[in-house]
């Protein structure tokens, strides 16, 4: 499944809409003024499904997860060198970035892929396509996007 993530031009909290492969919104995502990045995700009918919550003061950027309003882990940046590297805790799942974090690809614990995530450039705003292998997998997909566009916004 592909899904189209493009941040809002005119907004002054971060916000996003995501998009299915027929051009439909199937998420938004809005932020919310907060001490770090606080991301709320909303399904098409305006319901609330998630929250990504950055904490703040730590060494390594972390971001913490919330299902509705439930606690399912964090994605946590690895030091490195050269390309960025995040774990998300609940699932073993590893992401690497290129040398221009541009491209980014989610394995499992068993090296396979969940999601390859490319931006797009000559666009406005952040814009990027996310190919999840698995239907199920797509809000975790979405909120490790966010979290690695977040954590590029905390350095600019």
């Amino acid at each position: 499944m592909k899904l189209l993530f493009k941040q809002r031009i005119l907004s002054w909290f971060d916000s996003y809409d995501i998009y299915d492969e027929d051009g439909n919104v199937i998420f938004v995502v809005k932020g919310e003024l907060s001490w770090g990045h606080r991301l709320n995700v909303y399904d098409v009918n305006e319901n609330h499904i998630a929250t990504l919550q950055e904490e703040v003061l730590t060494l390594l950027p972390r971001f913490k997860m919330y299902v509705q309003d439930e606690y399912i882990g964090q994605i946590l940046k690895e030091f490195s060198f050269f390309k960025p590297k995040f774990n998300l805790e609940c699932n073993g799942w590893h992401i690497e970035g290129d040398f221009f974090e541009w491209d980014y690809s989610i394995c499992d614990e068993n090296g396979c892929v969940v999601a390859d995530i490319s931006k797009e450039l000559f666009h406005f705003s952040d814009t990027y396509v996310i190919d999840v292998a698995k239907r199920e997998d797509v809000l975790y997909c979405l909120m490790i996007v966010l979290a690695i566009d977040a954590e590029k916004c905390s350095r600019s």
